[in-house]
């Protein structure tokens, strides 16, 4: 149990690093320490959000559950799950709460169903709550029926309770008080649908469905296999990233929300809830580490599949169905703590990325040396695209921070070089027919052309671009590639800790520190690439500060900042935890002399 804490608000809004995230793999729900459920999108992830409090606390709509009066609270997920338990404690008394985003018996329910569970600890505590639907940021207006529904367009919402209070109607929201005492129980359940008919199911079974959510967690958590350093914050990582796992089609979200600023009052405000090739590969790299064949095979089914859809341009992201994204538009609401715009979608599937080419050869690469034997069919497109990355490799890319200033960027190089070596390691597995020469020659070309361009020898250090001297902390990826882990990477590792570090925050290029927080996967790249580079000690001590810093998140966020320590950006952000467990692992396997 974590240390008693009181909850604070700024104008409505919360920390962004005190929510926990519940989930049943098809959405996921933030809860914030004082109870309120502030984001819920319904019944999809990338669904217009039915509870959007996070980024306009009057409007956006919430599921309050809390003490009236003051309280101090203490939270934990049980153990093994993303399941949360709430110990709220009032002068008068305490109440423990259990929040699940309920699974069936088969895995997910055909409904969405939030399910809390409040059982009285000690003395006498008077509660309240209030399932209020918003205005899916700015677009519908909710409304209550004669029966007790709630509506949002073609959403149906129903509330179930028993044992706390006797419930309210009002035009837009139901809700209730009562007062909880030692020994009694109380359950608030809210079931919601889209376009069909809604069940409105007993209790008792939204109880028992709560343990047997609680149950599939933990099952699902003995398959993790483990045996490096850092277990319980790995572990962690690892459940977040099964929480952003999207079920019915296996993608992987780069995050669950939308809009969080990197900057509060900042305007870079972006809608992380589709799927990165780039964060596809990292978490296959992280799930062959843990063991998780399941999750693998379906990660790069889906990728595959989806990649042959849409060829033959490869996209930096999808749509989490595997459709292509639309565009973006702004929603009229005010963001989180006023940062605006507040942005649904994203216009950054258009760019051309190189680094998707080095993620997904390595991607696949893994996959073959953990045993998959490729179809005839993934051999074809995938030999047609190394050789697409032969010619595109020499053109100026957006790069992994998808920049509107298209530059030869020092890290799409190297992705390139990664995607023509594994090609050529795949070809001499017999898993890939094509001009393998060819992939070889020009693989060399890019290591030069890298060598020549994007070193920096008054920087001692690879540069962000070629013809620059500003750096860049995904160039420390390069050591992971392979591409370098020799003296001009160790070089690299001590000029992005002297300009872009903030111990043991890392920014992510020349110029950030006066625009955004740090970028914790920047942290951990760096960790790894010390690892790689043969530090592995300093590796070892940069991550127990970096996590002794972000620990009491219980989520991470897209970014820290380094003079607060506060959580910023989208959470929980699928990069923070892919580097995290890289990052360990990389610790343990040079250790173990396996680097």
């Amino acid at each position: 149990m974590s240390d008693r804490r009181r909850p604070r608000r700024v104008e409505g809004y919360a920390p962004v690093g005190d929510y926990s995230g519940i989930g049943d793999g098809r959405s996921v729900a933030l809860v914030a320490l004082d109870g309120a459920v502030d984001w819920w999108p319904l019944p999809d992830l990338n669904s217009p959000p039915a509870f959007a409090a996070l980024l306009d606390p009057a409007e956006g709509g919430a599921v309050l559950l809390h003490p009236v009066g003051e309280f101090e609270v203490e939270r934990r997920y049980l153990e093994g799950t993303n399941v949360v338990e709430t110990v709220f404690t009032t002068p008068s008394g305490s109440v423990r709460v259990t929040d699940a985003v309920c699974t069936g018996v088969a895995g997910r329910l055909p409904w969405s169903e939030l399910a809390r569970r409040v059982e009285g600890l000690d003395g006498e505590v008077e509660m309240a709550w209030e399932v209020a639907p918003g205005t899916a940021l700015g677009t519908l207006s909710p409304w209550s029926d004669a029966d007790g529904l709630l509506h949002l367009d073609d959403l149906t919402i129903g509330v179930r309770t028993r044992g706390v209070g006797e419930p309210v109607t009002g035009p837009r929201s139901v809700s209730g008080r009562w007062t909880a005492t030692a020994g009694a129980t109380g359950v608030l359940a809210v079931v919601a649908t889209e376009r069909e008919p809604l069940p409105l199911p007993p209790l008792e079974d939204v109880e028992a469905r709560i343990e047997r959510t609680a149950e599939g967690w933990r099952d699902w958590s003995r398959t993790l296999h483990w045996d490096g350093p850092w277990e319980a914050d790995v572990r962690r990582s690892a459940l977040a990233l099964k929480l952003l796992v999207y079920a019915p089609s296996g993608a992987l979200a780069a995050a669950a929300t939308t809009s969080l600023p990197e900057r509060p009052g900042g305007t870079k405000n972006w809608d992380y809830r589709y799927s990165w090739v780039r964060d596809a590969a990292y978490t296959l790299d992280a799930f062959v580490r843990m063991g998780l064949d399941e999750e693998i095979h379906a990660s790069l089914a889906w990728l595959l599949a989806t990649v042959d859809r849409h060829g033959p341009q490869l996209r930096p992201f999808y749509a989490l169905d595997g459709s292509l994204p639309s565009g973006s538009h702004t929603r009229d609401v005010p963001g989180y703590l006023h940062s605006r715009p507040v942005t649904y979608g994203n216009d950054a599937a258009e760019q051309l990325q190189l680094g998707p080419y080095g993620d997904l050869f390595q991607m696949v690469f893994l996959c073959v040396q953990r045993g998959h034997v490729l179809d005839l069919r993934t051999r074809r497109r995938l030999a047609a695209l190394a050789d697409r990355c032969c010619d595109l490799w020499q053109r100026r890319d957006a790069g992994i921070w998808e920049l509107h200033d298209e530059q030869h960027y020092t890290l799409s190089k190297m992705s390139c070089w990664q995607a023509l070596d594994r090609a050529c390691r795949l070809a001499d597995l017999g898993q890939l027919e094509g001009d393998s020469r060819r992939w070889a020659m020009e693989a060399d070309r890019v290591r030069a052309w890298v060598e020549e361009h994007c070193w920096s020898e008054a920087r001692q250090s690879y540069t962000f671009y070629a013809g620059s001297d500003a750096l860049d902390a995904g160039v420390l990826l390069g050591a992971r590639y392979g591409f370098d882990r020799d003296e001009r990477m160790r070089s690299t590792v001590e000029a992005v800790l002297d300009e872009l570090g903030e111990d043991p925050f890392v920014y992510r290029y020349s110029g950030m520190r006066e625009e955004e927080a740090a970028f914790l996967a920047c942290s951990f790249w760096t960790v790894e690439a010390l690892a790689l580079t043969g530090s592995v000690e300093r590796a070892a001590s940069l991550m127990e500060r970096t996590l002794e810093r972000t620990r009491s998140f219980g989520l991470l966020a897209e970014m820290v900042d380094p003079a607060t320590g506060e959580a910023v950006g989208n959470t929980p952000q699928a990069l923070s935890h892919l580097a995290l467990v890289n990052a360990a692992s990389a610790v343990q396997e040079a250790r173990d002399g396996e680097v």
